[in-house]
């Protein structure tokens, strides 16, 4: 992996970009592509989004699978991260080439037509191979539930983090006896705990990373702080848009004065900084292997509570089953074997920073052992998401259209309360249009459960 800020992330705006014939470009890779096991009987042909380190750990486990079952040939493709992804996946699923297994990120699963464009998994072949719905967190298994059945399997959550420089706090005296970052539960003991460590910081660097200029990011960590307030989106049946404007002007005006007060340069290379002697940065998980690689006397808990209630932004990665007619036979079978095993041995995946979604993991004494794994696996219980409709998700629409009108908040050209009524205007919009991708609707994307 390269520089930390040159990760798949922070790439996003350029994927999202993308036209749909510049999908049709895409290269596909993996370890398996070329090679059919001799004597295999049974091919399982599986597309993911994995690359950089994800990608080694998940070859790792793939491998492993391989060698645990040599009667199973798995095919694996890695296709470019991104808008294309789904773009293709969603055309290979209408065309019937789709491959038997595949990945997506749980927040665009709603969006994905699921019964149309997704099959549902059979949850008694699951529990065959060991996974059931009571070894997940309640909250993360429903996500993946929709008219009642079950489209996604949750193999992590990934979260924004707040990673601090242990050598900084020390200095600063914001170390507790456990040697980690003392608790934080308002918005002035953040602001406190930041002047305290800019006096102990080296000159010429910012205090956090906060990519302020970054749509992503920044709708990331809005989706955080929004729900520690118990912000609300839209009601139960998605029919009515619930959001507070006043709630939303709280969290845009924190935003905001991190930059106001001097704590973030803005544009600055945040994991760069952060590496170089910065006292904090807002990251995904992602960044633990890029900041231990460093040999960074470091910690990472979830995003400060400094609305009063526990809440840090999470996405999931999630097995799907890609619709295929007639779906069923060995192949079928051996895709749901091939990922509940990934789902059970997802130890391997915890080293990328990711929190294995499959709960007896969290329970191991080799995973308690991970750090900063274990200082943030809390994060699972709290979760921030964003809400349940079809334009949500990792590059999602939602994000797309509100990114950018949270950064003009944050970067100062455009006022806080100001933002809050525009972001609810485009969310009245949207919720009334209708799902590209939908064939069984006229505006919202069907029932969820």
């Amino acid at each position: 992996m390269g520089r930390p800020d040159l990760s798949r992330r922070h790439l996003l705006a350029a994927a999202g970009g993308l036209s749909v014939a510049a999908s049709f470009g895409f290269a596909a890779l993996g370890t398996g592509a070329d090679a059919l096991a001799s004597g295999a009987d049974t091919r399982v042909r599986y597309w993911n989004l994995f690359s950089g380190g994800d990608g080694a750990n998940m070859i790792t486990m793939l491998d492993a699978f391989r060698k645990a079952n040599p009667d199973i040939d798995v095919k694996d493709s890695t296709l470019q991260w991104g808008n294309p992804f789904y773009t293709k996946l969603a055309m290979a699923a209408a065309g019937n080439r789709a491959p038997d297994l595949g990945v997506m990120h749980m927040g665009r699963v709603t969006g994905f037509s699921p019964g149309r464009l997704l099959d549902p998994w059979d949850v008694d072949l699951l529990a065959k191979y060991g996974v059931r719905e009571q070894d997940y967190n309640p909250a993360l298994w429903k996500r993946g539930v929709i008219d009642g059945k079950l489209y996604a399997l949750p193999l992590d959550i990934h979260v924004q983090l707040c990673f601090y420089r242990k050598d900084v706090l020390g200095k600063a005296g914001l170390l507790g006896d456990d040697g980690r970052m003392i608790p934080v539960t308002s918005t002035d003991e953040w602001f406190d705990v930041l002047k305290k460590a800019k006096a102990a910081q080296k000159k010429g660097l910012q205090t956090i990373g906060l990519w302020t200029n970054d749509q992503n990011f920044q709708w990331w960590f809005f989706v955080a702080f929004y729900t520690q307030l118990g912000g609300k989106w839209f009601n139960d049946a998605n029919t009515e848009v619930l959001f507070d404007p006043d709630k939303a002007t709280q969290v845009l005006e924190f935003l905001r004065r991190h930059v106001t007060d001097g704590y973030v340069i803005p544009g600055a290379p945040t994991g760069e900084q952060f590496i170089n002697g910065a006292p904090f940065t807002w990251e995904g998980n992602w960044s633990v292997p890029v900041f231990s690689g460093a040999k960074l006397d470091y910690g990472a808990t979830p995003l400060p509570p400094v609305f009063g209630r526990p809440a840090t932004h999470a996405e999931s990665h999630a097995f799907v089953l890609p619709h295929q007619a007639g779906r069923g036979g060995a192949t079928n079978e051996g895709a749901h074997e091939l990922a509940a095993y990934v789902v059970t041995h997802a130890l391997q995946w915890a080293a990328g920073g990711h929190i294995p979604a499959y709960t007896p993991t969290l329970s191991t004494a080799a995973y308690k052992k991970l750090t900063p794994q274990n200082e943030y696996v809390s994060a699972m219980d709290h979760q921030a998401t964003e809400p349940k409709v079809w334009f949500a998700g990792s590059t999602g629409v939602l994000a797309q259209d509100l990114g950018p009108v949270v950064v003009s908040s944050t970067m100062g050209s455009a006022k806080p309360a100001s933002v809050a009524q525009t972001m609810k205007k485009h969310l009245t919009k949207l919720l009334a249009s209708k799902n590209p991708m939908d064939g069984r609707t006229a505006a919202q994307g069907g029932a969820v459960a």
